[in-house]
């Protein structure tokens, strides 16, 4: 198996055995045949190309001259999306997690923690990775290190991934058109690759803020390790017997410290900015080119909503998935606000400097952000 960014292990976590545990226990996917599969994956390429200036064209947000092949699509399945994950994964959390395992090997308290070790970690990292990558369709990967099997853009850039296997079981489960919903995933991914190509600072401002809230943890291994293990005991067979109450706090509230909450709320404002205008443009540009998008749109929210069972929207609660619901949901309401209020360029002047993002509070009350930003630079 190939190492995942060279030694296996880093101190809280052995990363090569939490891809071993992943790619074990993942659900192998719909059935397909041979001829399908490799149908399925000419057309995900096919619409990811047509995407780009179907994109374009409605987000004005690149000049037709524009390169934006730094960033590659690459379409995989359900192995494939954990090893990319486990990597990008490993670039953000090794900072934090070598601070936690000093802390734990000099805590009075926490000596106990070394019996569980970073074997028992991997696995339990495994876990929640097998049921996460049977749910992910699409996903621009920001901070992707480059591998021999997942290349990376050469400059800096990231990659666009469609787990195909994903796609065909949702559009099966469904019952939509294929042709229609293939597209639409890659129209809601390729406003992605658009967001970080078109916008030179975004990549950089959004790992400087991550990198700061990661600086900022000052939890408690321990209580990282159980929230981890409560994780994986949940898709074993449930809540850990005997427990009642409310649900336990994710695995991002536990991490909170006074100066953690105020990154956190500019992070959730740009996630739901980021994940908002992907949802508003795919739904735009919908009707031209996806016959179908009205019955998608109505079928996926329902499925979205809901979720597949009370074991899943418990694990949405501990992995903090419930807060990404949101941030789909409110930043769509505050894009579709400020572009009735003042047109798509008007709009994207959220895309000028950090300065004109939208604060957690502006995402709530667009009106705040349009007076804040265009009433400054107009007069």
């Amino acid at each position: 198996m190939t190492s995942i960014g060279g030694a296996g292990t880093s101190g809280m976590v052995d990363w090569n055995l939490a891809v071993a545990t992943a790619t074990r226990l993942v659900r192998p996917g719909p059935e397909v045949s041979r001829d399908e599969a490799r149908e399925v994956v000419a057309e995900l390429r096919k619409h990811a190309k047509a995407s780009e200036q179907h994109v374009r064209a409605y987000t004005r947000m690149l000049p037709e001259d524009a390169d934006v092949h730094d960033t590659p699509v690459l379409v995989v399945d359900r192995a494939g999306w954990i090893k990319a994950n486990v990597a990008g994964f490993r670039e953000l959390l090794t900072p934090l997690l070598d601070k936690m395992q000093e802390r734990r090997t000099t805590t009075p308290g926490n000596a106990v923690l070394g019996a569980v070790g970073g074997k028992v970690t991997g696995v339990e990292l495994g876990m929640l990775l097998s049921f996460l990558a049977s749910r992910i369709l699409g996903q621009y990967e920001t901070f992707a290190p480059a591998t021999r099997e997942l290349p990376a853009g050469a400059n800096g850039g990231g990659r666009l991934l469609l787990v195909a296997p994903n796609i065909v079981h949702v559009e099966r489960e469904l019952d939509v058109t294929p042709h229609d919903f293939r597209l639409w995933v890659c129209l809601h991914e390729e406003t992605h690759r658009t967001q970080f190509t078109a916008v030179p600072w975004l990549r950089d401002h959004l790992q400087g803020e991550i990198q700061s809230f990661l600086a900022a943890t000052d939890v408690d291994p321990g209580t990282f390790v159980e929230r981890l293990r409560e994780a994986a005991q949940a898709l074993a067979g449930g809540r850990p017997e005997g427990e009642v109450g409310e649900p336990a706090p994710s695995l991002v509230e536990i991490v909170q410290t006074p100066e953690q909450r105020e990154i956190l709320g500019r992070l959730t404002a740009v996630m739901s900015l980021l994940e908002g205008h992907a949802d508003y443009v795919m739904d735009g540009v919908g009707p031209e080119v996806v016959p179908s998008v009205a019955e998608i749109r109505e079928k996926f929210q329902q499925r979205r909503a809901r979720g597949a069972s009370r074991l899943d929207l418990a694990l949405r609660k501990l992995l903090g998935l419930d807060a990404k619901l949101r941030q789909y949901r409110d930043g769509e309401r505050f894009v579709r606000a400020v572009v009735d209020q003042v047109g798509m360029d008007g709009f994207n002047r959220v895309w000028t400097s950090p300065n004109t993002l939208p604060t957690k509070s502006e995402i709530a009350a667009p009106a705040d952000w349009i007076a804040r930003v265009h009433r400054k630079a107009d007069s």
